[in-house]
């Protein structure tokens, strides 16, 4: 059984969802404050929030076996993603779930703006009738900066052409071929600021972002411009902003979000040229209940399957991918673990190879696998795909991939090279069957033999007399061989040996066969768990 922790409120589909999965036990406990959370995350395997529920600080040091976070919907702002990677916390959100209703809302606000409906709505109720005061604003034929155009912009974007608006886009991760095929002119951020008479931000809130539309460029807008914010808070210069409006600069903005929300008494709003609603982007019960659902099964994929959809902090993998991923990352994770017990001394550097068909696959997620199986003896943290790459370099690893489809001997290979202060220990794996671990080369010496169970590897003498020495001392201690595999390499005088053994060895026991005369060195490593 695995224990979900929803912490915030979640469309009653999306409970419905989790209760759908028989390993899942729900606690469902929205509304508590700080002191009242922490002890149903104490033991909780996953917690599922929205935006008012803070993962980190106290309630997340508090979360000993967390292994996932859920945010039903796009932003992470309340989730310490840093801390989170550090202790291998996949965190997910729902980036799409909620898109069209984020969309529409930006879409309501334009047209609002360019008719001052508010304020007209205002004056009327107090018995005013002020049509001259309202002149509005033609939408049609008028110029729309999106500044960030991920699934958000570009639904903004497919119904600003429908309303017969130029549709200009910024945002550095996208490439050219995208914003062609959606119709929308791709501009830098001066240009799009300069020209647009409508101004909507679709980007998410990073350090790089924060006041994006800073003093300088709010006021390097389109004198008459409006600007639209349902993306994220702390995205604009709100001071300034009130500047540029109070100046007449600009004719308007409408603001979904804020800096700080609340926002209390802002300053913002004792200006009637200024819109505003109180975070409603995903407030449609279509949007609720298709978050909800979505990260309820994201969730239980994840913990039932290792399966990982719309990862914030580690590259997601879709389902039909993982399939034939798997059992590679089973062989990276156990090649990574043997050639930590081989090193001598503190890793300086690691590189990954992928070869044959190995070469057609995401290097990303084995990089990680081989680096969580090596480093998981070395550290007292949980190491994971998450964090792995992140605590090698912190160690001052430095990490290398190399793809060719030539091959050698199998028709695919995986290659782990690490390298310390000693020399460099270099094997390769492969798949038997599609699914079956196999080490296949060690150094220089060929050999095959199969990734599980507790295996001893031994470097000795190739001479009369070793493998047999080997059993016989084994023998007397109660421990059964189950299999063994030799490997030599031309020219050279020594040989590898891979044991099965029935249970781990004692110290005692590797130190006996230490002292064996011809063995050179003697390692065990357990792939049972």
């Amino acid at each position: 059984m695995f224990k979900v922790f929803v912490a915030d409120k979640l469309a009653s589909e999306g409970i419905a969802a989790l209760q759908g999965y028989a390993q899942l036990e729900i606690d469902f406990s929205p509304g508590l404050d700080v002191e009242e959370a922490l002890a149903h995350i104490a033991d909780a395997d996953a917690v599922i929030v929205r935006s008012e529920t803070k993962i980190r600080g106290k309630l997340l040091a508090a979360a000993s076996k967390l292994r996932v976070v859920g945010r039903a919907g796009i932003g992470v702002d309340n989730i310490d993603l840093d801390a989170a990677t550090e202790r291998g916390i996949v965190v997910l959100n729902t980036p799409d779930a909620n898109a069209t209703t984020t969309a529409e809302l930006a879409i309501a606000h334009l047209f609002s703006l360019s008719r001052q409906l508010p304020e007209a709505d205002r004056t009327t109720r107090n018995g005013e009738w002020l049509r001259s005061k309202f002149m509005g604003s033609e939408v049609t034929g008028k110029t729309l900066g999106i500044v960030g155009f991920g699934t958000i912009g570009r639904l903004v974007a497919e119904r600003a052409r429908g309303l017969k608006m130029h549709v200009l886009g910024f945002d550095p991760f996208v490439n050219p071929q995208t914003f062609e095929a959606h119709g929308v002119v791709r501009a830098d951020l001066d240009t799009l600021l300069a020209t647009s008479d409508y101004v909507t931000l679709h980007c998410p809130m990073t350090t790089d972002t924060r006041n994006l539309l800073s003093a300088t460029r709010l006021r390097a807008m389109k004198k008459g411009a409006r600007l639209i914010n349902c993306a994220r808070g702390g995205l604009i210069d709100e001071e300034a902003l009130l500047e540029v409006i109070t100046s007449g600069h600009l004719a308007g903005a409408a603001l979904d979000v804020f800096a700080q929300e609340p926002p209390g008494a802002s300053p913002l709003f004792g200006h009637p040229r200024i819109q505003f609603t109180p975070h409603l982007g995903a407030s449609t019960e279509e949007a609720q209940t298709a978050t909800g659902v979505e990260i309820a099964h994201q969730i239980a994929a994840f913990l039932l399957h290792d399966e990982i959809r719309n990862a914030v902090n580690l590259q997601s993998v879709p389902p039909e991918r993982l399939a034939q991923l798997e059992p590679y990352l089973q062989l990276a994770r156990r090649l990574g673990k043997l050639v930590g017990k081989m090193l001598d001394g503190p890793l300086q550097e690691i590189e990954v190879g992928l070869y044959g068909h190995a070469a057609e696959l995401d290097s990303q997620p084995l990089v990680a696998a081989v680096l969580a199986g090596l480093l998981q003896d070395h550290l007292d943290i949980p190491i994971t795909r998450v964090n792995a790459a992140h605590l090698a370099r912190r160690q001052g690893i430095k990490l290398s991939e190399v793809k060719s489809a030539d091959v050698r001997d199998y028709l695919s290979v995986l290659r782990v090279t690490a390298r310390d202060e000693s020399g460099t220990r270099c094997l390769e794996g492969t798949l038997f069957d599609g699914r079956h671990p196999r080490l296949v080369r060690v150094n220089d010496y060929a050999l095959e033999a199969p990734l599980e169970g507790h295996l001893v590897f031994t470097r000795h003498a190739d001479q009369p007399g070793v493998i047999g020495t080997l059993g016989e001392l084994l023998g007397r201690e109660g421990i059964n061989i189950s299999r063994m595999q030799v490997g030599a390499a031309e020219g050279r005088d020594s040989a590898i040996g891979v044991l099965a053994v029935s249970h781990p060895l004692q110290a005692t026991q590797l130190a006996a066969i230490a002292s064996i005369p011809a063995v050179d060195k003697v390692l065990q490593v357990d792939f049972s768990q």
